[in-house]
């Protein structure tokens, strides 16, 4: 049985959530370190280690730390070097509005780069100045302008996209097809872009 639960965002950091890992070495319970840094051949210990992670209950919290931190070593998480390996690829595709939405609030979340565009492109409708995006998403006030750039000229891409097919009738992704009167052209504001999650 996993007792693991989706975590709440850990702030950049903060590595309070080892004190309530399984592999924790205590007193009481004495798991061996080297247990999780087996050869690729040693298939119990392999076994024994990804046990002991599949009842810890911030296992979700080791693997994004892992994958955050760029982490190679060891099981993490549940995982071996080898299973990581492709989650690392694709880490920074990963798009979680959770995570999005706790920057936004004012948490120091480390976000992938698909998770700093969202959050550009939700400030950007909240309004936000460029200054505040800036200290959120820890970066100069250049980059947030230059995310702000790129989330005007997406939404202004998406706008002309729209037209089009509204122009030329096409189908819509939903399948339905789109309105034969010619919509207005006009930059999209802030407005447009919806909620973040």
């Amino acid at each position: 049985m996993n007792n693991t639960e989706k975590p709440t965002p850990r702030t950049l950091g903060n590595v309070s959530w080892h004190d309530r890992a399984a592999c924790r070495f205590t007193v009481h319970d004495q798991a061996d370190p080297d247990l999780f840094f087996p050869e690729p051949d040693e298939m119990d210990r392999i076994r024994v280690a990804k046990a002991l992670c599949d009842r810890c209950p911030v296992r979700t919290t080791c693997l994004d730390s892992a994958l955050e931190n760029g982490d190679q070593d060891g099981i993490r998480g549940g995982m071996t070097e080898e299973e990581r390996h492709s989650v690392h690829r694709k880490f920074q595709l990963r798009l979680d509005y959770g995570r999005v939405n706790a920057v936004l609030a004012g948490s120091d979340i480390h976000l992938t780069a698909a998770e700093r565009r969202a959050a550009a492109r939700a400030a950007y409708q909240a309004g936000t100045s460029a200054e505040e995006l800036a200290r959120m998403l820890k970066v100069t006030k250049e980059h947030a302008q230059k995310l702000y750039r790129r989330t005007r000229r997406q939404l202004r891409d998406r706008a002309i996209d729209q037209q089009k097919k509204a122009n030329t009738g096409e189908q819509t992704p939903q399948g339905r097809t789109a309105a034969l009167k010619k919509p207005s052209v006009h930059a999209p504001s802030r407005d447009d872009l919806g909620e973040a999650a």
